[in-house]
């Protein structure tokens, strides 16, 4: 697993060396001499999920391409506090520089992998086929990443945007007849390669969906006793969803009804950023001027 370097993402990171760096580093051009040499490590402050190698390392290539990147763990991994994650080696002055742009994408990108780790654990645990997937509540221009962490935590990519999929919401039932009506206009003009799916609030319109011929069911906010309710009347007609809500409290209570996906809006929305510093290990300081 890698991490993409999509043009869009490329842009992300020239926009945060720019807004942190753009003016130049007032303090190491003050007290670094050239040429210093160093090399660093980033250490984990906390317990965590490693994400986002890949793009920490193309945001130092942007600052110096001649500063060396090196991963110390694999993507994916969960490590201990005091351990190190990645090595950086190259001019003291550029490594510095994107200490804090580098260290954002990694924390928040670990954040995000971390939390989605906890809630597939949660979930493993009860036994059940559920799976954890994400939602389009993301952070504007982050989305590409934010769900490539929650890849990498061990979660599911729901739709990547609104082309990817047939998701008819409560908002688009209002704007149409019924929820049939809905179903029945989508199965006539959608591609023929995206699934259909309906979001419902209770088990008649569930059934009016399915009557209807949708693929999937998204059960909004509805209790476990009811979510139980509806997953047996479908009898396995169509995939089911459950939305709403969710958090690592209740997440084993949801997915023992029998849902087929759990989506959860917080893994993007609202994880919290890891606890990661870099930390000077070696310096070649030259002796002309260290006296």
């Amino acid at each position: 697993m890698g991490c993409p370097i999509t043009p869009l993402v490329e842009q992300l990171v020239n926009l945060a060396l720019s807004e942190d760096v753009g003016r130049g580093d007032a303090t190491a051009r003050s007290v670094l001499f050239e040429p210093v040499m160093a090399k660093a490590q980033i250490l984990a402050k906390e317990h965590l999920v490693v994400c986002g190698h890949d793009l920490a390392a193309f945001a130092m290539f942007r600052v110096d391409p001649s500063i060396k990147f090196e991963a110390l763990v694999s993507e994916g991994s969960e490590v201990e506090p005091g351990t190190a994650i990645a090595q950086i080696s190259g001019q003291g002055r550029a490594l510095l520089a994107g200490e804090r742009t580098v260290l954002n994408f990694l924390m928040h990108l670990s954040g995000i992998a971390t939390l989605t780790r906890k809630y597939v654990k949660i979930v493993a645990a009860t036994g059940t086929k559920a799976k954890i997937v994400d939602t389009r509540k993301t952070t504007p221009g982050w989305r590409l990443l934010e769900k490539y962490a929650v890849a990498c935590g061990g979660g599911a990519n729901h739709r990547m945007d609104l082309a990817s999929g047939i998701l008819i919401k409560e908002n688009h039932i209002a704007m149409c007849d019924s929820t049939g009506e809905a179903v029945e206009r989508a199965r006539k003009l959608a591609p023929h390669s995206l699934r259909i799916e309906v979001e419902v609030r209770s088990i008649e319109e569930m059934e009016e969906a399915i009557e209807a011929g949708t693929d999937v069911v998204l059960l909004d906010n509805m209790t476990p006793e009811t979510m139980a309710k509806a997953v047996a009347q479908a009898a396995g007609r169509v995939l089911i969803e459950a939305s709403g809500g969710i958090n690592l409290e209740t997440v084993a209570d949801v997915a023992r009804t029998g849902v087929d996906l759990i989506s959860v809006g917080r893994l993007t929305h609202s994880a919290p950023a890891v606890d990661l510093s870099l930390q000077v290990v070696e310096a070649e300081i030259p002796a002309d001027e260290s006296e």
